[in-house]
């Protein structure tokens, strides 16, 4: 049966049921079933993995399904090598996979795929699951100069995070990229990452206060009561003005929900500790990912103001 072919992320390629001596009609009797879904020229996936998958998995299954209709000159590079490392892509939705080629050719333009052509050295690229794929360095480098700042930094934020690269690393292969086109803010940028972000609302809240001219606040401070007790670790604080920002995002009520714990559990466990602040003298301030995305404006004045009532308050003693 053409089932058998099916390989185990879920993909069929036409020319190896060819192979295997069957024809077109095998294929589409499987399609018009519902089995198969034709997702390229030339591919198929299973329909039911396709229709459950997320955006962000089915375009790591045409990126598999790319891979395997090419020869072993290609990487898997730029946005689809973000998203195969597993790093948040902010923003971007990619249509097409993009592929660098190690050959140093562009490539012949085809429906759906991105060439680029770039000199990739020994260490630009690795191999995964039997594909390659450029190294964690060299993409989140390549982000820089394809992607929107926020979504570059971003990307940069999390490969840090992740001990995937360092500083040094990206600082060192990005002065060989120097001449490459859309490298010229590059150092910039990477003088703007901060590997304690832990997600991306955080790295686009730090990146919206330092573009807003407000004092750019220390990250993941450890706040300490009066006793020495130890109390949380704030997202963004401005110590000297004992005032502390928190982003509240999705994953403060969901994956990091402790064993047993519901997400009114975690929402009350917030609220103490919120209370616990306060009392030891700290002014506290929430936002949102709507706040940062879709109100930057607003939030920037709430900040600024919520500073500016810090600054005013009387010192204490």
């Amino acid at each position: 049966m053409v089932m058998e072919l099916v390989d185990p992320d879920g993909i069929l390629l036409r020319r190896d049921v060819i192979s295997a001596g069957y024809d077109d009609k095998a294929l589409r009797r499987q399609v018009v079933g519902g089995a198969l879904r034709r997702i390229r020229h030339g591919a198929y996936c299973l329909a039911s993995l396709w229709e459950c998958s997320t955006q962000e998995r089915r375009h790591l299954l045409l990126v598999k399904a790319v891979c395997r209709q090419y020869d072993e000159d290609v990487a898997v590079s730029h946005a689809s090598a973000v998203l195969w490392w597993g790093a948040p892509l902010v923003s971007v939705r990619p249509e097409a996979v993009h592929l660098t080629h190690l050959d140093g050719e562009a490539g012949r333009h085809q429906a759906g795929i991105v060439h680029h052509r770039g000199a990739c050295l020994v260490n630009d690229v690795s191999r995964v699951a039997d594909h390659w794929v450029t190294s964690p360095t060299r993409t989140a480098l390549d982000s820089c100069l394809t992607l929107p700042r926020p979504s570059a930094l971003c990307v940069l934020d999390w490969f840090l995070h992740e001990g995937l690269t360092t500083t040094d690393e990206l600082r060192q292969r990005a002065i060989g990229m120097g001449r490459w086109p859309g490298s010229l803010p590059l150092m910039h940028l990477l003088a703007l990452t901060d590997h304690r972000a832990e997600s991306p609302g955080e790295t686009l809240t730090r990146l919206l206060i330092h573009e807003s001219n407000l004092p750019d606040p220390v990250s993941q401070l450890d706040i300490t009561g009066t006793d020495g007790r130890w109390l949380a670790r704030a997202d963004f604080a401005w110590p000297n003005k004992m005032a502390l920002l928190e982003f509240d995002g999705l994953r403060k009520l969901t994956s990091d929900l402790r064993d047993g714990e519901t997400a009114l559990d975690a929402v009350v466990r917030e609220k103490r500790r919120e209370d616990r602040l306060r009392e030891a003298g700290w002014l506290v301030i929430r936002i949102t990912w709507d706040d940062v995305v879709r109100h930057p404006a607003r939030t920037i004045e709430r900040i600024r103001a919520f500073l500016a009532m810090a600054d005013a308050r009387p010192v204490a003693g």
